[in-house]
Order: C-alpha cells, then structure tokens, then sequence
C-alpha cells in the first residue's frame, strides 16, 4: 500500500469495518435475545440513527483532513493519552 493514498487506505479501512460491525451487532442481538418493548425499539432506532449521522460527519472530517494532512497528529495523540494514561494508573495504584 506505499503507492496508495492515505485517503483511499482510510476509506477502504472503513469498508472493511462495516460487516465486522454487523456481525458484532447481529450476535448482541442473538445473545440479549429480541424480546424487546415499542419502548425499547424506539430507543434503539432513534441510537442507531444518531450514531449512523454522527459517523458519517466523522469520517467525512476524517477523509477531508487526511487528504491535505499527515497521521502526525494522530500519533502524537495517541503517545500523550498513552503516557497520560500509564500515569493516571500510575498514581492510583
């Protein structure tokens, strides 16, 4: 993938996340059983609708910085909550 663009690589990662997702919210479903109330439905659908826009403005953010951007960012965010982390967990224990 080295000649491949970053936000080609970010949107075919995104692909592939998508039947994992379902098959994980597939076997939640199975494993709680469907026995759920109109009450219980509703709150599911307006979830999964919410969660459904919130993702796809995330992932456009996400594509549209990429394009103009490096992962820099997104390493040293990674580092810093790492050590901010093992400090936190550091000072509890």
């Amino acid at each position: 993938m080295h000649s491949t663009l970053r936000h080609v690589a970010a949107e075919y990662s995104f692909f592939m996340a998508i039947p994992i997702m379902f098959g994980a919210s597939a076997l939640k479903l199975v494993k709680f059983g469907l026995d759920f109330t109109g009450t219980e439905i509703s709150i599911l659908l307006t979830g999964m609708a919410v969660a459904f826009v919130v993702s796809i403005l995330a992932i456009k953010f996400l594509i549209g910085y990429i394009k103009n951007n490096d992962f820099k960012a997104f390493g040293w965010y990674r580092i810093v909550l790492g050590l901010l982390v093992i400090g936190y967990f550091t000072l509890i224990s």
